[in-house]
């Protein structure tokens, strides 16, 4: 009985995980199938050809983008980090009047839309001057996220006192026990937060549809968006180019999972148990 119960669940996993990954096996097969074959729904290409890689770097500035959008991600990730970090460090260390209602402030932002924000924001930026450049897409991460501080918070009221009590008799500040005790105690959470952002500001849409004019400032989702216009909806109808372009800045997304998978399932798995 233990034995089938066993062999069911890992049917079901091994079910569940083709129908996840079922969508990019597709696409990848997709991109090596000429123009005529790419809706033929087969998993195996009857015709399998390399040009389309060949020639998707030549109808648009593939690495161009891909070079903005790491950039972008890159500051991205690593200020809303930091930021986060240094928020939820407070509220979760310090004690002073008022502490649970202002964090309850913050995370009633979560609360609010996007879009209730998102024409202020582009009005704040436009006076600026920012707009039509990089600096939209992830200076807004320096004043850090309401999720990745609670996130962080968690992580940080699961520590013991004693060793930051100790590093203070020591003579160490408070930004010392901060960088050199508190944020490598927190590793799991800290990448997982840099993976979370990565990934949102990677595959981000919406802020490079708002704020980018120029092609030559464009990020890898902005530039597919062009690339559909172009040859998808209304187009020239060479949905190979599309779907070559899309595994090539999908792949960096997966690659990036791997390497860091370890913290990330640890940081997951612990959230709850903190606090």
């Amino acid at each position: 009985m233990r034995r089938a119960a066993k062999i069911a669940t890992w049917v079901a996993l091994g079910a569940f995980t083709i129908a996840f990954i079922y969508p990019f096996i597709w696409l990848l097969s997709a991109s090596f199938k000429p123009r005529s074959e790419v809706f033929d729904n087969r998993i195996i290409p009857e015709t399998f050809t390399l040009e389309n890689y060949i020639r998707v770097w030549h109808e648009a500035p593939l690495g161009l983008w891909m070079a903005n959008t790491l950039l972008v991600t890159v500051l991205a990730a690593v200020a809303v980090t930091i930021t986060s970090a240094m928020v939820a460090w407070g509220f979760a260390y310090f004690r002073f009047p008022g502490r649970n209602f202002l964090f309850g402030i913050v995370l009633a932002t979560m609360m609010l839309p996007g879009a209730v924000t998102m024409i202020p924001v582009f009005l704040i930026w436009n006076s600026l001057g920012a707009v039509g450049t990089l600096t939209p897409l992830w200076a807004q991460n320096l004043f850090g996220s309401a999720f990745y501080i609670f996130l962080l918070r968690q992580f940080f009221m699961g520590l013991p006192r004693e060793p930051f009590e100790a590093a203070k008799i020591d003579g160490a500040n408070n930004w010392k026990i901060f960088t050199r005790i508190a944020l490598p105690l927190c590793k799991p959470a800290v990448v997982v937060t840099l993976l979370f952002e990565f990934q949102a500001a990677w595959t981000d849409l919406m802020r490079p549809l708002i704020y980018l004019r120029d092609s030559s400032t464009f990020t890898v989702p902005r530039g597919l968006k062009a690339l559909l216009d172009q040859f998808g909806f209304g187009g020239e109808w060479h949905w190979e180019i599309v779907m070559t372009a899309s595994v090539i800045t999908t792949i960096p997304m997966i690659i990036l999972f791997f390497l860091g998978q370890k913290h990330f399932i640890r940081g997951i798995a612990t959230t709850g148990s903190k606090g």
